[in-house]
């Protein structure tokens, strides 16, 4: 079974967005993946369709209603659906490419995209909504991650890109950072290419592929060289 992807958003219309473009658009298109969105706000209650309210114990802002959140998911995801519900979150776990393959692994995602200052708890608790969150800042809703998440997925199923090991040989596929890439031409502004690329040896050119790799690592993420356990998901 292909991928399948259902976003839940405010603004549906900014999906697929950048995902319809590029190798994941094709790939779209050829039905390697799928994408369905979900308005929140047709749960919305009364006549103005309302879908948040003030949060409880004062504060500033507004938190989107548990009833709302909780009738747009049943509607969106039947009971039997067994993709990880996900709520882009900046207190979530932060995704890295183990999570982004774990959920390749699966038939897909489900993705809460929040806005306003929250998402009301007892949902999260109610339907099983696992916090995600793509870096140490805010954005103004779920959307933006959710584009972040989608694309670094949807980028792994196969046939997506040209070759398999495009997806294998890169950063925190190893546990490293990837190693310097070059090209054309052979000299460029008195800058020529490492010599042990031009070796034609394969083993000297894995070889300092995996030196520069490791310096690159310990000098920008040593964090990756002695990693701490992933935070919880809440």
């Amino acid at each position: 079974m292909a991928f399948h992807a259902s976003i839940l958003t405010l603004y549906p219309e900014m999906f697929p967005g950048p995902l319809g473009a590029s190798l994941a658009g094709e790939g779209l298109r050829r039905g390697l993946w799928s994408l369905d969105t979900h308005q929140i706000r047709d749960h919305g209650i009364g006549r103005h369709r309302n879908v948040d309210d003030n949060p409880a114990g004062g504060g500033a802002g507004m938190v989107l209603r548990c009833d709302v959140l909780a009738a747009a998911i049943d509607a969106a995801v039947p009971a039997e659906d067994t993709r990880p519900r996900l709520l882009m979150s900046p207190r979530g776990r932060r995704l890295d490419q183990a999570l982004v393959r774990e959920f390749v692994a699966s038939e897909g995602v489900v993705i809460v995209c929040g806005r306003f200052e929250g998402v009301d708890e007892r949902v999260i608790e109610g339907r099983n909504l696992i916090e995600v969150s793509v870096g140490d800042y805010i954005l103004s809703g779920g959307e933006m991650a959710a584009f972040v998440l989608l694309d670094a997925c949807v980028r792994l199923i196969p046939g997506v890109m040209g070759k398999v090991a495009s997806g294998q040989d890169e950063s925190f596929e190893n546990g490293l950072l990837e190693y310097p890439q070059y090209t054309r031409p052979r000299e460029w502004e008195g800058r020529g290419l490492p010599e042990a690329l031009l070796s034609g040896d394969h083993a000297r050119i894995a070889k300092w592929r995996r030196e520069q790799a490791e310096a690159i690592t310990r000098e920008r993420r040593p964090d990756l060289l002695n990693p701490s356990p992933p935070r919880g998901k809440g």
